[in-house]
């Protein structure tokens, strides 16, 4: 039944390569918890949390107990809190200290869905929890925001860019003295998907059903461990069909955590999101994998070809080893979270520049970048708006968490400590876009939007 070579590989990608389950996320509906009265929907998302993900921790660790897999965050995403805000009125806020309280009973790590999805407009209850968002952030601790602002099918909704360039201002001033936390927790969308279990962009889609649970996978050591292992001239195909064999393998892993989690909670199981997502530990890098396919440093011409073909075999591994494969898929490049990117930031080889070019082939997009304290709120938007355009017009998922470290300037380093890491704060462009971003309404659709 078991193939001992097989068992043997997975022991050693564990041990040696940082193989883990990087989330078993939660994913619950709250569209019953609405209610008029705002204290009453609190009292209803509390329960209703604590009632279902009450056992997702103890289950977690039961796996890992079980078979040897390190699940390294349990996590809850829940419905955009925007649609309760806008049946109850009143300050949404009250919603954010609901969902930490509701977190910190169960023991999670991180719970996402303080989010609002105004690609199109904005309707009852969005604007409220907008410009609630740095305060939310600053007085929880594990609670995560996203908006997403733009999508294929409706195009970008400028004026909701403007405002969330300032509100990313706001929740790294808010939280300051805390390493500009807040800002971190927020993350800025274009074609947002609903089952990403990944933080601080998960939320629980309204397609979803009332709850599933799914799991996101990283695997970043092994697949820089099985190319070092490779001839320097091996040709580029050969190199991509050992990633994506490697995906396979990984992604098996990912689909036995998630089924067992599922069955054991009594929730529909979800999907595997095969991310290649890496930490500040040394050996748990996305750039290093690149920089073993053949660049000096990541950053270097040739990078976004390289991670266009990474991204490309991450994904055809995956589909192949489950029928489940969704959220995020791909490879991840956070600057603050990958020790190869980190270095190549601080020599200057990697610029935000070229990490948009990279974004164009990735899974999401900007994120965990430090930029210096006194960027201005429409520079920042116009960050994102550069960011949703890529997404729009490529039919794709893209993102944009930059952090402004108040206080710090270019060449200085904001270290948030454990999964976040720490980043040195990346030089932008001086020139002000604030007349294009002023001007407000929405940048319409491409042609690519008219697929029926």
């Amino acid at each position: 039944m078991y193939n001992t070579n097989d068992i043997m590989e997975t022991i050693s990608m564990i041990r040696d390569n940082n193989l883990d389950i990087r989330t078993i996320t939660m994913g619950i509906s709250l569209l019953d918890c609405a209610d008029p009265d705002t204290d009453k929907s609190c009292t209803k998302v509390y329960d209703k949390i604590c009632r279902l993900a009450g056992d997702l921790v103890r289950t977690g660790d039961d796996i890992r107990d079980k078979y040897g897999i390190p699940v390294v965050n349990k996590r809850v995403s829940v419905t955009p809190i925007a649609m309760l805000a806008g049946v109850s009125g009143g300050d949404p806020v009250k919603y954010a200290r609901t969902l930490d309280r509701a977190a910190h009973e169960i023991g999670v790590d991180f719970i996402g869905g303080y989010s609002a999805l105004v690609q199109k407009g904005f309707s009852a209850g969005d604007l409220a929890l907008i410009e609630s968002i740095p305060q939310a952030l600053c007085e929880t601790e594990l609670v995560c925001s996203s908006v997403n602002v733009g999508s294929t099918r409706a195009g970008i909704n400028m004026d909701a860019v403007r405002l969330m360039g300032q509100k990313v201002r706001q929740a790294a001033e808010l939280t300051a003295e805390r390493q500009c936390i807040g800002a971190a927790k927020l993350v800025v969308f274009c074609n947002a998907v609903e089952d990403n279990p990944f933080m601080a962009g998960a939320f629980h889609g309204v397609g979803e059903a009332d709850t599933v649970l799914s799991v996101g996978v990283s695997g970043p050591g092994v697949v820089r461990s099985v190319l070092a292992d490779m001839p320097k001239d091996a040709p580029l195909d050969v190199v991509a069909e050992t990633i994506k064999k490697t995906a396979f393998k990984i992604t098996r892993v990912g689909q036995l955590v998630g089924s067992e989690a599922a069955s054991v909670l009594g929730v529909p199981f979800g999907i595997v999101d095969l991310s290649l997502a890496p930490t500040p530990a040394i050996g748990d890098s996305v750039a290093h994998i690149l920089e073993e396919i053949g660049l000096e440093q990541v950053g270097a011409h040739g990078t976004t070809a390289a991670l266009a073909m990474l991204n490309d075999a991450v994904k055809k591994g995956g589909v192949m080893a489950s029928s489940a494969v969704g959220g995020l898929s791909g490879a991840f490049i956070p600057v603050s979270e990958d020790a190869g990117m980190i270095d190549a930031s601080r020599e200057g080889t990697l610029s935000i520049e070229k990490l948009e070019a990279m974004t164009a082939v990735c899974s999401v997009g900007l994120d965990m970048i430090v930029i210096p304290g006194d960027t201005p709120a429409d520079v920042i938007s116009a960050i994102i708006a550069d960011e949703a355009a890529i997404g729009m017009v490529n039919s794709k998922t893209t993102a944009v968490r930059v952090i402004p470290a108040i206080g710090l300037k270019e060449g200085e380093e904001l270290d948030f400590g454990g999964l976040l890491g720490y980043g040195p704060v990346m030089k932008l462009r001086t020139k002000s876009p604030s007349v294009m971003i002023n001007r407000g309404g929405r940048i319409p659709a491409p042609l690519q939007s008219l697929k029926n």
